[in-house]
């Protein structure tokens, strides 16, 4: 009796585990995209099925919860959302004065061109992008006012 309690107690032990190892790859193989963002997806090796090579791929993966193979596929998701940014500049007037001028400046990547931003910028593009632009915006204000 006791050889066959211990018995099955080993085989629901090993059960568990066969079950638990079988639920962390499927966690490990499904991603989600929240509403107002999208995802591109890097592949570590090329994919002999689709014929596209390695790196980021060209299409973009919208809104839900999806399947990657894990550790060769990794998604990157971009918020795509209109974000405002304040940025505030100091400008000249036309009497020499200096004027604080704090622009507003609303922003949101195009979708179709999200591979190409996250190959070209990375998924911090506003940071690198949106700075450099305001300058010569508060400048020309600063002259026209």
């Amino acid at each position: 009796m006791q050889a066959s309690i211990d018995r099955l107690l080993s085989r629901l032990a090993m059960a568990a585990v066969g079950f638990s190892g079988a639920a962390a790859a499927l966690n490990s193989a499904i991603y989600d995209v929240d509403g107002g963002k999208r995802a591109v997806m890097f592949n570590r090796f090329p994919n002999p099925l689709s014929g596209e090579g390695s790196g980021i791929q060209r299409y973009v993966v919208g809104e839900g919860t999806h399947i990657k193979i894990p550790w060769l596929q990794d998604p990157k998701i971009f918020d795509v959302r209109t974000r405002p940014r304040a940025i505030p500049t100091v400008t000249g007037t036309k009497d020499l004065q200096m004027v604080n001028i704090t622009l507003r400046l609303l922003s949101r990547p195009s979708i179709e061109a999200l591979p190409v931003i996250y190959q070209r910028l990375g998924l911090d593009y506003d940071e690198r992008i949106l700075p450099s632009h305001p300058l010569s915006l508060g400048s020309g204000w600063g002259s026209t006012t």
